[in-house]
């Protein structure tokens, strides 16, 4: 990763805006509707910022969008980069340097994936405990930059234990319950086969996704600290009785946007 470039990046975000971001969001396919709560809002296509890539994959917009929720100011990703689009690791993972340069020491991710644990159904929302992950290449990989963080850094907490316990509380009083489990990353683009999801759930998978993973290493590996929420949009091949289709996800995205918007923007608020 050129520091040079993300550094570029950063300063045409200021000259753009004058506020300054403590807080990442990142928001999967049909769950771009918690920037309606965001306050004082500038709205920057992905296109407009040097060296940043494009989203091409229906259900994310392509903006970041830089506000306030409550008197935390935020930065939100309105669609995300996927390995499975052509993107290299260090393109899908470009946003989160950008962010570090900007100020930002957390991040929520949010991400549409299938229910591997048959407890779980469709709609549902999930606290990530932990990922598994050897389908896509490590994003670190490659020459490492001391500036923006270690060699080898440790995954012992991938997913903060006291942001975890701070959703679950939140949730508590809005009035729903949170799934906790482990989310597996597969490249994609296609669906998993029957035979994978048996292979995941051996393994310990909760859940299975495209997404996720490469933002959650590489914003440990920058310092900053991580929430991971899923949106169980289907279950899993060999679980769900019906083939999948990317519209049915988005569909169920929708429809859990309203609980999930309302969860990040309580802890967006209480932000610290």
């Amino acid at each position: 990763m050129r520091y040079e470039q993300v550094l570029e990046s950063a300063n045409y975000i200021r000259s753009v805006t004058a506020q300054q971001p403590t807080l990442g969001i990142i928001l999967g396919s049909g769950l771009g509707a918690l920037v309606d709560v965001i306050a004082d809002k500038t709205v920057i296509p992905y296109g407009d910022i040097p060296h940043f890539p494009q989203s091409t994959v229906l259900g994310h917009a392509g903006n970041l969008v830089i506000g306030r929720i409550g008197n935390t100011t935020v930065a939100a990703m309105q669609g995300r980069f996927h390995y499975y689009e052509g993107f290299s690791m260090d393109e899908v993972t470009y946003p989160l340097y950008v962010m570090k340069l900007l100020g930002t020491t957390g991040l929520i991710v949010t991400n549409a994936c299938g229910g591997v644990n048959r407890s779980f159904a469709p709609g549902d929302l999930m606290l990530i405990t932990d990922y598994i992950s050897f389908m896509a290449p490590n994003p670190l990989i490659g020459h490492n930059d001391e500036r923006f963080g270690p060699r080898f850094p440790d995954m012992t907490e991938a997913y903060s234990r006291r942001l975890m316990a701070k959703a679950e509380e939140t949730a508590s009083v809005l009035g729903f319950g949170l799934q906790k489990g482990v989310y597996a990353l597969f490249s994609g683009p296609c669906f998993e086969t029957a035979a994978e999801i048996r292979a995941y759930a051996a393994l310990g998978a909760d859940v299975v996704g495209m997404s996720t993973v490469p933002e959650t290493i590489v914003a440990n590996y920058l310092g900053m600290e991580v929430l991971g929420i899923s949106c169980i949009t289907n279950m899993a091949t060999g679980i769900a009785e019906k083939k999948h289709s990317h519209e049915a996800v988005i569909r169920i995205a929708n429809e859990a946007s309203a609980k999930l918007c309302a969860l990040v923007q309580r802890i967006a608020e209480d932000w610290v």
